[in-house]
């Protein structure tokens, strides 16, 4: 007797389990051979190639089987779709998706288009409705978490509820839980509370009695490969160096892990300094397909660190060349991290990795052609700083905001008031010691978030403490202004009340008086000073710089100025004269010519004759001609002085 394939499949179904699914597949492709437009072996073929992974065989057999099988199966065709790295299809498919399975692979959809708020919509959505099958809330709330340290890596952290973003009990009961909340963390830059939370999650993956030992290593290394990192930027290499040794970067099971698991064992590798080593070393990863692509989060990251090693490597016109290709298809001025960092990178390479007055040769004439690339505009403010020069730096800012101000592009006004580059100028006018155009440039900065559906809350909160610090009443107006609107923002914001507080407590106290019992007690504040150990301490004050000192010294300074004690240096005896005598002093006239010396006395008649003539050491003999009486001739006179300057004239017999 023939068997029926239709019942043998009917049957297999019914006792089917997870693990006979090639059965299954066999018994729907012997229905097709009799029943070749059979719906339910159609269905079931589609469902069973999925099930084994077998993703482009779905798509294939969804083609065969005609647009009435794939009207019937979107669930199953978005799902393939999704599986095989075409999303743009897949989400076509899944527009306006309204049963719950749908929504499910939207939402994953979107997470890998990198949609991420449109997923946490998808997953806020889900999470509201009662959940159909069993173990369906503790995926959504896994993906949910995933979604979230997605949104902060992305830098939308601001799109993440407050409330999301501290673990709750139930976050830390799951090591995948644990392990999203802990990237979450890491992505905000509070890398302690990540450590710990990794190692949570680490914990509880290695106690699971449900997995295998290998599907344990499985799910623990990537956790070991995060840790690993964090430690590195922790500081703590000795710690970063034993996970590395323990992580067989082979056995990472997925391909995108194992890139990252080797960039970031080069970079905390500290004793290698051969680039080119590095270089071979960081290419040897294996190739990604098109499904297995990182975020462009990670991707940017490893391409900067590829371009980096090249510039060790001293391939300063490839990384030129190759960056600006890149900067030349995104808009210009930007605020995009990626974008700029290559910025930074092709002046590098321009500079040849010079720094100081030598990189800023280099770099200068490149802002020339590029006035308006952002990067570019803060390697030169840096260079400038190192250099000790603020000013230039300052007016190369300024020049920079006043274009994008008479440009009537909304792109470029909200780049002129980017909260980023406010905070630059801020804190070159501080370093320069301008502080009037500190509140200036804040309030315009201010007054312009104000007007936007989302605001910088960091802006604003600077804004409105910087108008507190005035006491003009228009300031404190302002900052009243600005920190009411940072309570609509979030009502619960201690910081917007304090400021708001401040803003009218001396101009309109009952206004804010409802406010004050919203912050803390003063008393609570000063519960742990002394106030009378404050009192008998006095007031502290700091040593003022010393007014140069007089040249001229009192009495008593000279006084107490003690001679110090000139150790003598001994002489070689072959530098000793032959007749030198320890104790003996030295004959001061011994460096002048002997007949320049106080002893010297000359010999014979002419000699002392001439010695008298001379002036040196002797007496100025002084003569005078006088003309006697009656013409009887001339006689000299001979001037000698002595005691009181008095003198004799000996008369010379003259002619007669």
């Amino acid at each position: 007797m023939a068997s029926n394939p239709t019942a043998i499949l009917t049957s297999l179904l019914r006792g089917s389990t997870i693990e006979d699914h090639e059965e299954v597949l066999k018994a729907a492709n012997a229905v097709l051979k009799s029943s070749k437009n059979n719906p339910d072996a159609l269905h079931t073929r589609v469902v069973a190639l999925l099930k084994l992974d077998r993703f482009d065989d779905a798509l294939r057999a969804l083609d065969d089987g005609g647009d009435k099988l794939s009207e019937t199966c979107v669930l199953e065709k978005a799902y393939a779709l999704y599986k095989t790295g075409q999303l743009a299809e897949a989400e076509k498919l899944v527009q306006g998706a309204s049963t719950r399975g749908l929504k499910h692979v939207a939402a994953q959809i979107a997470y890998r288009a990198e949609k991420f708020e449109d997923a946490a919509s998808l997953y806020k959505e889900l999470s509201s409705e009662a959940v159909a099958i069993e173990g369906e809330e503790n995926d959504l709330r896994i993906n949910s978490s995933a979604t979230d340290a997605q949104l902060e890596w992305q830098g939308n952290g601001d799109s993440v509820e407050s409330s999301r973003k501290k673990p709750t009990r139930e976050d830390l009961e799951a090591f995948e839980t644990s392990y999203n909340a802990a990237c979450g963390c890491i992505a905000r830059g509070d890398l302690g509370a990540g450590s710990v939370l990794l190692k949570r999650a680490r914990d509880l993956c290695e106690a699971l009695d449900e997995l295998s030992d290998e599907e344990k290593r499985a799910e623990v290394l990537p956790i070991m490969v995060q840790q690993a990192f964090v430690f590195t930027k922790l500081g703590k290499l000795e710690e970063a160096e034993t996970l590395q040794k323990m992580i067989n970067i082979a056995d990472v099971p997925e391909p995108p892990s194992r890139v990252i698991a080797q960039n970031n064992a080069l970079a905390a590798t500290t004793h290698n300094d051969n680039p080119f080593t590095t270089q071979r070393l960081f290419e040897s990863v294996p190739n990604l397909s098109h499904t297995e692509k990182h975020f462009e989060h990670q991707a940017s990251i490893l391409r900067r660190n590829r371009y980096t090693i090249d510039l060790q490597a001293q391939k300063y016109p490839g990384v030129a060349k190759s960056t600006f290709s890149t900067i030349l298809t995104s808009p210009s001025p930007s605020i995009s991290p990626y974008i700029n960092s290559l910025s930074v990178l092709n002046a590098a390479a321009h500079a040849k990795n010079e720094t100081g007055k030598a990189g800023l040769k280099a770099i200068l004439p490149l802002l020339e052609k590029r006035p308006n690339e952002v990067g570019l505009i803060l390697v030169i403010i840096q260079l400038y700083l190192l250099t000790n020069n603020p000013g230039p730096a300052i007016a190369l800012l300024e020049g920079f905001f006043k274009r994008l101000e008479e440009s009537t592009t909304p792109a470029d006004q909200d780049l002129r008031f980017a909260p980023g580059l406010i905070a630059l100028l801020i804190s070159l006018y501080r370093l320069s010691g301008q502080t009037s155009p500190i509140k200036t440039e804040l309030g315009k900065a201010a007054s312009y978030w104000r007007k936007k559906s989302k605001p910088s809350l960091s802006l604003l909160r600077a804004a409105g403490t910087s108008l507190l610090e005035s006491s003009r009443p228009e300031d404190l107006s302002a900052a009243g202004e600005i920190f009411s609107s940072l309570r609509s923002q979030d009502p619960n914001d201690r910081t917007a009340i304090a400021g708001y507080v401040a803003s009218y407590a001396t101009t309109d106290l009952p206004k804010v008086s409802s406010d004050l019992d919203k912050l803390t007690p003063v008393s609570r504040l000063i519960s742990g000073i002394d106030a009378a150990a404050l009192e008998e301490a006095g007031i502290p004050t700091l040593p003022t710089p010393s007014t140069p000192a007089s040249k001229k010294r009192s009495l008593d300074e000279k006084e107490k100025e003690k001679p110090v004690p000139v150790k003598k240096k001994k002489i070689s005896k072959s530098k000793m004269p032959k007749d030198f005598e320890e104790g003996k002093k030295m004959d001061p006239e011994r460096w002048l010519p002997l007949r320049d010396r106080s002893t010297y006395r000359p010999k014979g008649k002419k000699g002392k004759k001439k010695a008298m003539e001379l002036t040196q050491g002797g007496v100025v003999k002084e003569e005078e001609s006088l003309e006697l009486a009656g013409g009887a001739g001339t006689v000299k006179v001979e001037k000698a002085g002595g005691p009181g300057g008095a003198g004799k004239a000996k008369k010379k017999k003259g002619k007669k």
